[in-house]
């Protein structure tokens, strides 16, 4: 069978092979009815454009580059499929890396875009102890995207969330609701997630005058048992208090169990002093098939996704487009547990 072409495809549509040309390259002001004829020409005769072979006729490229360091991380995997969704919906294919936590795999991985022809390269951060990128990163020679869960303390182009709005935007919806004793529950010692999200949580405390005690943001490492038996301890000492803040969803899974071996229960009546109530960062949908449903601020996972691939496509239209940084503040959505 003879292989079609996009001289075929001009002669079926009517129109010169220029035309065609440029709108597989969603390029040029053609009009929508041109556009709808050259489509229904190339469903008809079955027609597949090769864009490699047209990126590499024109020196351009449609792949991108997306590092994913941690597939565990579920704002990592929210964000990704939001990237390579958005990024389909303007005509760019996802080119994906895994290295493993060590230069020499990064290197590898940056050398195996560079290989392939990748226009642009998109890093999703996994490291929350520290606010320096790997030299790999920081030097790497393609147009840059960095998509992190904390602050970093480098020029580069930056999307990320705000954890200090998050803290002190849900510690303000407890305070509001009547509680006055509340307290902070798991991330380790030294997560700049934590400590910025700390910083967030102190400051509502303070703008209500409200006293904000050490042990009352007990750390610990990042598993149920731990967050349980951390949230025992704390209830334990002090039964005064009625709300927590749970720095991940395994920490609001361990909660619910310390909250339990005390006698008490969760929800939302502040004058019910059997009561505690929990608000995450980020929505638990395997953990809100059970009741009572849990409030949380959203992470922004979706939104942090679509600005950063809008991110690279305006670097590689606009090659001298200066540094930006976006940060993205999430939502409180009231459910249940708070």
């Amino acid at each position: 069978m003879k292989k079609v072409s996009i001289i075929d495809v001009a002669k079926q549509a009517g129109v010169s092979v220029s035309t065609v040309s440029l709108v597989l390259r969603q390029k040029g002001k053609i009009s929508e009815a041109t556009i709808e004829k050259v489509h229904a020409a190339i469903n008809t005769l079955g027609y597949v454009h090769n864009t490699a072979a047209a990126n590499l006729r024109a020196n351009t490229s449609n792949l991108i580059g997306l590092i994913l360091r941690d597939f565990s991380d579920s704002f990592s995997i929210k964000v990704m499929a939001s990237i390579v969704q958005e990024l389909e919906k303007q005509g760019y294919m996802v080119f994906l890396g895994q290295p493993l936590n060590d230069h020499e795999h990064l290197e590898r991985c940056l050398l195996s875009f560079k290989q392939q022809g990748v226009a642009g390269v998109i890093y999703l951060a996994s490291d929350t102890r520290t606010s320096t990128l790997p030299p790999q990163i920081r030097d790497c020679p393609l147009p840059l995207v960095v998509v992190s869960q904390s602050l970093l303390n480098e020029p580069c182009n930056l999307v990320m969330r705000d954890n200090r709005q998050a803290a002190n935007l849900a510690t303000r919806y407890l305070i509001e609701r009547g509680h006055r004793n509340i307290a902070y529950i798991g991330g380790r010692e030294g997560c700049l997630i934590r400590e910025q999200r700390l910083l967030g949580f102190r400051s509502a405390m303070a703008q209500y005058g409200l006293v904000n005690r050490e042990e009352s943001a007990p750390a610990c490492s990042d598993d149920t048992q731990a967050a349980s038996f951390v949230t025992r301890q704390l209830l334990e000492k002090n039964n005064t208090i009625t709300a927590l803040l749970c720095h991940s969803p395994d920490a609001m899974i361990g909660s619910i169990s310390g909250i339990h071996h005390v006698g008490r229960t969760v929800g939302k009546d502040v004058f019910l002093t059997q009561q505690v109530a929990l608000v995450g960062f980020e929505d638990m949908l395997h953990v809100n098939l059970t009741s009572p449903s849990f409030t949380y601020v959203s992470s922004a996972s979706e939104e942090t996704g679509r600005q950063a691939a809008g991110l690279i496509i305006r670097k590689l239209k606009e090659p001298e487009l200066q540094t930006q940084r976006i940060t993205l503040s999430g939502q409180l959505i009231a459910r249940e547990s708070a």
